[in-house]
């Protein structure tokens, strides 16, 4: 490659995934050289292998998307390295991920004035794993009352572990018998107790940078129907809260690929799971957003490499958001618009769009292009087939062809309008 051209390689850190890369892969293809700056930028990318590494190895990657490292603790060690010593951006830092697990996430976004349902931490059920355990709980831990706490909490309640880690050891609990079941079956986890909350509708949203998709989401039906194709589903005020929420969490910590789950009533959005950085995007869940997704994890990739933009390390002073929050004299909805526009700078969002209209204006139709050729009818049956047993095979392929020939021709439709 000649000199006057800057080469950037994005890694893909992947556990079990076939679908998502692909297309990743494939859209990617389509950015094409891209003038910035007085220079040539190009970027591919390549799947990291996992090795033994010494901590002054170099490291080739510009940018790495984690889908792997949350519960694989080798390549985990490798991105904070790749961080520290090589100045990889990442989009999630396993810095704050490690260290602000659910627990933290709840009480960080409390101290913001987010309407998070009550939540109480109750000890072990079990004894952790440690010599010293009991005489530490016989000289120091308080006894209580679990049926006192949930009580205060009301019921129905959840029982859910600090830490989350998708959907493992989370139970609804509707009376006193449920509730010593679900502790005692806690073992050495360590759990909340979380009120419920009577609701409309459960959305889901979906940012990559500060791109934010709120769907419609359905926890109770199987993994191919939980995403449903409802647009304005919310109000304008909660569409707009519940996207700030997205936004606002991932600002905070520093995640630029999470998903955010809050239960809506009316024009009140309550947050209850947003630490999820790691999050679903496979064809077979998101079906009609999979092409969105995808192509938001290029743009946002793209941007942050041939801009210069910079990871952060670590964890993000809180205190301009703390602030705002301890000000008397602001109510609710002045707060959270501060706190999106502080959002909102953090990922650039402005300058962004403007970026990428004069950067990527063609991807949109090469996307469309792509998602409605056999080269991605072939991914979608590829998949299928990995995902479900045999006699399933049918019936899914044509389930997700509805969905995201769906998806093609809403997109026709909108960029055939005026003005599009």
């Amino acid at each position: 490659m000649s000199s006057d051209v800057r080469a950037h390689l994005i890694g893909l850190l992947l556990g079990a995934e076939e679908d998502w890369p692909r297309a990743f892969e494939s859209i990617l293809r389509m950015v094409g050289p891209i003038q910035h700056g007085g220079e040539t930028h190009s970027l591919s990318s390549e799947r990291v292998r996992i090795h033994p590494f010494d901590l002054t190895d170099p490291v080739r990657h510009g940018l790495v998307i984690d889908r792997l490292a949350y519960w694989y603790y080798h390549p985990r060690e490798w991105l904070k390295k790749a961080s520290l010593m090589n100045d990889t951006y990442l989009l999630n830092s396993p810095f704050t991920f490690q260290a602000m697990e659910k627990h933290s996430a709840y009480v960080a976004m409390l101290r913001l004035g987010m309407k998070i349902p009550k939540t109480v931490l109750v000890p072990y059920k079990n004894p952790v794993d440690n010599v010293r355990w009991a005489y530490t709980s016989a000289r120091y831990n308080d006894p209580f009352d679990l049926e006192a706490i949930a009580e205060e909490v009301g019921y129905p309640l959840y029982m859910k572990p600090f830490d989350g880690g998708g959907w493992r050891g989370v139970s609804r609990v509707d009376n006193v018998e449920q509730l010593h079941t679900s502790y005692d079956e806690s073992g050495n986890m360590l759990m909340h107790l979380q009120a419920t909350i009577d609701y409309d509708h459960f959305a889901r949203a979906l940012s990559i940078g500060p791109e934010t998709m709120v769907m419609d989401f359905r926890p109770g039906e199987p993994m191919h129907s939980r995403y449903a194709v409802t647009h304005n589903f919310l109000s304008a005020q909660a569409g707009w809260e519940a996207e700030t929420v997205s936004k606002v969490v991932n600002a905070f910590f520093g995640w630029e690929f999470n998903s955010c789950e809050m239960l809506v009533r009316g024009d009140d959005v309550h947050p209850i799971d947003y630490a999820n950085a790691c999050p679903d995007v496979a064809l077979t869940s998101l079906h009609y957003y999979f092409p969105w997704a995808i192509t938001a994890l290029v743009r946002w990739s793209t941007y942050c490499l041939v801009t210069g933009r910079r990871s952060f390390i670590g964890v993000r002073s809180p205190r301009a958001y703390f602030d705002i929050a301890d000000d008397p004299d602001r109510t609710y909805m002045e707060k959270m618009r501060a706190y999106r526009e502080l959002a909102d700078s953090e990922f650039d969002s402005a300058r962004y769009w403007e970026w990428c209209e004069q950067h990527l204006p063609h991807l949109p139709e090469r996307v469309l292009e792509w998602v409605a050729s056999p080269e991605f009818d072939k991914l979608l049956v590829e998949t299928v087939r990995a995902t479900y047993p045999a006699h399933e095979h049918d019936q899914f392929v044509a389930h997700f062809r509805g969905l995201t020939g769906l998806w093609v021709k809403d997109q026709r439709n909108i960029l055939a309008a005026p003005g599009a």
